[in-house]
């Protein structure tokens, strides 16, 4: 029985590791999810603007003035970092979900296998 118990605080305290991990991971996509629709507005605005319009772009305290070829080139790429670090964040969430059910699935299977000998004994 003493086995039985400490595999079950084992597995338990892996899924509670897990969920943590899951919610680490969460957190760091809505982050970026945020960050995506905010540079998707900058570059909705930047198609506005005509060719020869003023950007500037803070840096510290300072305001540079930035040509909009650059500035536009800057959010694409900026983008397209955020949405591999999206996916990236998606499959890692996948692969703790995958990990967790697993786990929670054993935590089941440990627990109905205790019950069943105090069933008989009863």
């Amino acid at each position: 029985m003493g086995d039985l118990q400490k595999k079950l605080q084992d597995l338990s305290d892996d899924y509670q590791k897990l969920q943590g991990e899951l919610s680490t991971a969460v957190e760091a996509r809505e982050k970026l999810e945020s960050q995506q629709q905010e540079n998707t507005t900058v570059k909705k605005e930047f198609d506005i603007l005509d060719d020869d319009a003023d950007i500037y772009k803070q840096i510290g305290p300072v305001l540079l003035k930035q040509d909009k070829t650059e500035a536009v080139m800057a959010v694409n790429s900026r983008l397209e970092f955020i949405d591999k670090e999206i996916k990236r964040f998606e499959k890692q969430i996948k692969e703790i979900q995958e990990k967790s059910e697993k786990i929670k699935m054993d935590i089941i299977k440990i627990q109905s296998a205790a019950q069943q000998p105090q069933a008989t004994a009863a």
